[in-house]
């Protein structure tokens, strides 16, 4: 029965959670006739040909290996001595610019106009606006020099003649772009109040505010004027005035004095009288006077 022992099939099993172990060769679970191996008369598998494998492992170990070998290896071609180096390169950037233009609702325009009188009317707001946006890398090269190694094999025995040595640069173009943006726009807004009854009678109240505010100009005005005539009239009669080249002369150029009704204007006579008759009194005659009978 001793050759028949490795035909029994293994049962994988474990004794840790975490740790699964299989044998790699058979367990024989069971008295041997030749040799007793010392096992127990209960067969509990004290002492037996076993190697262990543990499973968890491996697969740690292939893992980490896995891990470690799978990086990117160029692909390079021999045509004639000379090496051809394809290496690829897929870059993908992407950016994206969020712009936005707040338009601000401001009150109603508000009309002021004097005695806490306002009225508000309609808001047209125009807003222009400009923005711009830039992209681009520092420092910038158009190209890059790409290197073709010498992979001639001439003794063809599988050992590159010279290997690391460039026998050129390729100039390879990088892609690298700088991108600008500029925006332009107009924003506008138009408001109306909806109480039309309420802003024509507080346009009416304006306007006569406005009205009223011109008559007090008025009135202002014809006081300063009176005021003027009377002093420069006065300072007329009493003999005082501005020198005619004095520049505050002009404040009085243009009153005139003259003689109020009923008042003659001071003037002088030239009183003539007639030459007497004779120088000679013979010439007399004889007059009586009163009754001359006795």
């Amino acid at each position: 029965m001793e050759r028949f022992e490795f035909r029994k099939q293994t049962s994988i099993y474990t004794n840790k959670q975490w740790s699964w172990k299989f044998p790699i060769h058979g367990n024989i679970s069971w008295p041997r006739l030749v040799k007793s191996h010392n096992n127990t008369k209960n067969d509990n598998n004290k002492f037996s040909n076993r190697y262990n494998v543990n499973l968890h492992t491996i697969i740690k170990k292939v893992c980490l290996l896995l891990a470690t070998t799978a990086v990117s290896v160029p692909a390079y071609a021999e045509v004639g001595g000379i090496s051809a180096t394809a290496n690829p390169i897929a870059n993908s950037s992407g950016s994206v610019t969020n712009q936005a233009i707040q338009v601000l609702q401001g009150p109603y325009i508000t009309n002021t106009y004097g005695n806490g009188i306002q009225c508000q009317s309609a808001t047209m707001n125009i807003t222009p606006y400009l923005t711009g946006t830039g992209n681009f890398k520092r420092p910038f090269e158009h190209t890059y020099q790409d290197p073709v190694y010498d992979m001639s094999d001439l003794n063809d025995d599988g050992v590159l003649d010279n290997p690391g040595q460039i026998l050129y640069y390729v100039p390879t173009r990088t892609g690298q772009q700088e991108v600008y943006n500029i925006s332009g726009g107009v924003s506008a807004t138009w408001s109306r109040p909806l109480d039309k009854e309420a802003r024509e009678k507080c346009m009416e109240a304006a306007a006569t505010q406005i009205s009223y505010q011109q008559q007090m100009t008025a009135n202002k005005r014809l006081d300063f004027e009176l005021a003027r005539l009377k002093n420069c009239g006065e300072l007329m009669k009493a003999g005082v005035m501005f020198h005619p080249k004095s520049p505050y002369a002009a404040v009085c150029a243009d009153v005139v004095l003259v003689n109020p009704p009923g008042v003659v204007e001071q003037h002088t006579h030239e009183i003539s009288t007639k030459p007497p008759i004779s120088n000679d009194a013979g010439v007399l005659k004889e007059i009586s006077i009163g009754n001359t009978k006795n």
